[in-house]
Parts: structure tokens; sequence; C-alpha cells
């Protein structure tokens, strides 16, 4: 799928992905600082993948891992520094909860630190039972 408003693009197909801008970016964020090229390639292969393009670069990246059909777990949302305060990363979520393959799903999870309110504007909130949820959190996998 791809939705088009002015100078930019969002697009579902993972193969335009600027794996570059993707990593690039990735290894300097709190989240996944220090991750290898080589798993954001297995990831980006065996994930929902959005991109933003600006004239044909990309310029912002999402991505969602799920199973199509009742579950999804939304991750390494960003737009590029120079890129923001644009509104695109509301747009990108508008693109990424009316995609077809994420319709009906009986939940979809997010984890953030800092973004709630962009999230809530999407139906995101705090668990209705956390006392249900368990993790494994493996905070040094990508520093052996």
């Amino acid at each position: 799928m791809e939705w088009v408003r002015g100078a930019y693009t969002v697009s579902d197909d993972r193969w335009r992905i600027d794996r570059e801008v993707v990593h690039g970016f990735l290894t300097e964020c709190y989240w996944a600082r220090g991750i290898s090229r080589d798993l954001v390639e297995r990831y980006i292969r065996h994930s929902l993948c959005f991109g933003i393009y600006h004239d044909g670069v990309q310029v912002g990246f999402a991505r969602v891992i799920t199973d199509h059909m009742t579950f999804a777990y939304l991750a390494d949302v960003f737009v590029v520094p120079a890129h923001q305060g644009r509104g695109l990363a509301k747009w990108l979520m508008e693109c990424i909860v009316s995609h077809r393959d994420l319709q009906g799903l009986r939940r979809f999870l997010l984890g953030t630190r800092d973004a709630h309110g962009l999230y809530a504007q999407f139906g995101f909130a705090a668990p209705r039972n956390p006392a249900i949820w368990m993790e494994i959190h493996n905070q040094g996998v990508y520093h052996p």
C-alpha cells in the first residue's frame, strides 16, 4: 500500500526500505543503541514495515510484528530530525492503523518512553489488566 501527501509518501514495500537509514538511526536511539546491521536486516524481512519518503529519500520508519489476524506489536517508529515537526509521525500512525492487514486485531501493543500523547490519539492506552502481562527483557542483547 502507498499513501501520498505532497512531496511525502508512506509505503509498506519492505524492498524500498533504506537499510542504512534505518540502521543508522536505530543504532543511536535509546531503545536499540548498538543494534547490528544483520539484526535490522532480519527484522525487516520478518515484519510489516512502513517507510516515509521525501522525494524518494527515506526520512521515517516503523515496523509491526504481527500474525495479521489477532496480534500486533508496533516498534521502531521514527522520523529523522530534519523532518520532525511536520506531522509525519501522526500521518504514519494513521497509515499503520488503517492498513488492511491490521484490521480486526484483538490486541495491538507498543512500548514507548516518551510518545504517549501521539499513540493515545490512535486508541493506545495502558494495559487494562497489567497483572496478566509478563516479559523477558534482555536489556543488553545488542552489547555482547
